[in-house]
């Protein structure tokens, strides 16, 4: 074990708000041993920022982590070479040329589609009601799943995402995520036939055009949908959520004076949806007077480096003014999140203007709960419209 200090929390408090803790421990103990989550966390923003890149100590490789183990040893936990390769195989899917011509059409009419059916109602769960379909949707149409639903799409993804946070071993939880797997794989195998006819630029297809190895194949498709659903959901419905309970804010973007990208990258900084990523020591290395082991479990905190008061002028501020271009919501080193440009183009580009463009006098309409700090967002934001 890592010779950190020790930082105890509430586990329960923790996922309510995380930032209290988290900014107690970049004054007094910035690399922390937290006994409750099992590793150590590294949470200032410039700390984050280099040691992601040294993949010779803190490796993405773990072969016994939840995630490999679950779903499989995907490119995410790949180093080197071998993420690098996997990484080139998926471009032809997420460059932002495919993202704007063929994504981006599919986007827009999904959650035109969306809106059509609850524009009449007058009121919503932005989270339940649009964000959650509106990336169902978007994640079909870019894994080329599009033989499942988007609820299936959208309870497939939270299965993963709770077995992979499974620290506690909770064997129910990795049943359902069995269970979410077994569901992928069947409707990868229902897919492939019609793709390896009629070829397309999803991710299915050109992983199968590039001959990866079928293990990798699935691996990739589950890594996609475990993050390509409840980080665009949470970031819509958390994004909406601010610029209405900053309406200075959301007038600065109807004047001009502001762009939807900006709120887009200003929440994300600011409530992080990746809160975390884990790392596996592979090799004693000392940094800031704290010595690691190999094996050492480390988690490299995104939500507290975009918070880090050495950096951020008002770190614990929503304000679409400030530079947010250090944040590192996206991640930083060699695994730099490869669904940006989908995900700036789904949530800046088209549901954020479409949603304040369809639903005239949108407003609040109740409390927002927000959870979580691996991955963070709103259970519900309650609206409603004239």
């Amino acid at each position: 074990m890592s010779s950190a200090p020790i930082f105890e929390i509430d586990p329960r408090t923790f996922s309510q708000d995380p930032y209290p803790d988290l900014k107690r421990m970049r004054a007094e103990a910035p690399i922390a041993f937290v006994p409750q989550l099992g590793a150590t966390l590294i949470t200032r923003r410039d700390a984050i920022f280099e040691n992601e890149k040294r993949i010779d100590v803190f490796s993405s490789d773990q072969p016994d982590g939840l995630m490999t183990v679950l779903m499989g040893q995907n490119m995410m936990r790949k180093d080197g070479a071998p993420h690098a390769a996997e990484r080139k195989v998926i471009f032809p899917t997420v460059s932002p040329k495919t993202v704007q011509q063929v994504w981006k059409s599919q986007f827009r009419s999904a959650l035109a589609a969306i809106l059509d059916r609850i524009a009449p109602l007058g009121q919503a769960d932005l989270v339940a009601d649009i964000a959650r379909p509106v990336s169902g949707e978007a994640l079909k149409a870019m894994t080329g799943l599009t033989n499942m639903s988007w609820q299936e799409m959208d309870r497939v993804s939270q299965g993963m995402i709770d077995g992979c946070a499974n620290y506690a071993g909770d064997e129910k939880v990795t049943a359902r995520c069995h269970d979410c797997t077994t569901s992928i794989d069947r409707h990868i195998d229902a897919r492939m036939p019609d793709l390896l006819a009629t070829p397309d630029k999803s991710l299915l297809s050109v992983m199968m055009q590039a001959g990866l190895p079928d293990a990798a194949i699935r691996a990739n498709i589950k890594l996609a949908i475990s993050g390509g659903q409840n980080e665009p959901r949470d970031a819509i419905a958390g994004a909406a959520w601010a610029v209405l309970r900053h309406p200075d804010q959301l007038g600065q973007v109807r004047d001009g004076k502001a762009t939807w990208l900006q709120v887009f990258e200003e929440y994300a900084r600011w409530m992080s949806p990746i809160g975390m990523s884990p790392r596996r020591v592979v090799q004693q290395y000392s940094t800031e007077g704290v010595m690691f082991e190999p094996e050492d479990r480390v988690f490299l905190m995104f939500g507290s480096g975009n918070r880090d008061e050495a950096v951020f002028a008002h770190p614990d501020r929503f304000d679409v003014t400030q530079d947010c271009g250090k944040a590192i919501s996206f991640g930083a080193g060699p695994h730099f999140c490869a669904g940006a440009w989908a995900a700036r183009c789904l949530i800046a580009e088209v549901a954020l203007p479409m949603l304040f463009e369809r639903l005239p006098g949108l407003q609040l309409n109740g409390d927002a709960p927000f959870m979580g700090w691996a991955f963070r967002g709103p259970v519900s934001v309650p609206v409603v419209w004239s």
